[in-house]
């Protein structure tokens, strides 16, 4: 089985963006991370604070029926967890603002001119 690697977390980033290429994944991301968010939130505000512990699954939940019932492709926390938490923040934020297009084409393109010998490597 092969495995990307990657030089730095910008290579990542545009590699995850490709792996969200369908809207409807990108929304799925979106309301898992804004409904955990929202969830810890009330847990906290209730005096729950250790159900704030469950807002992951909440996330991940909808994120990864994302991945295999819209994408069908893995998903990148599989392989790289902390920079695949911390893109789905930088995803949804990007989203919200209205930048996300820009950044998806960037991916796009730089996807299809980065030769396969050069990010894969076999374990």
């Amino acid at each position: 089985m092969t495995e990307r690697h990657f030089r730095s977390y910008d290579e990542f980033f545009r590699f995850y963006l490709t792996q969200h290429s369908k809207r409807a994944n990108r929304i799925m991301h979106a309301t898992g991370t804004t409904l955990g968010l929202a969830f810890a939130a009330v847990m906290v505000a209730s005096g729950h604070a250790w159900y704030v512990l469950l807002w992951p699954v909440i996330g991940y939940a909808f994120a990864w029926t994302g991945h295999f019932g819209i994408e069908k492709n893995k998903p990148a926390t599989f392989g790289h967890p902390w920079w695949s938490f911390i893109s789905d923040f930088r995803m949804v934020g990007l989203m919200a603002t209205g930048r996300l297009a820009k950044w998806m084409a960037e991916a796009e393109r730089q996807e299809h001119s980065v030769p396969a010998a050069e990010t894969e490597q076999s374990h």
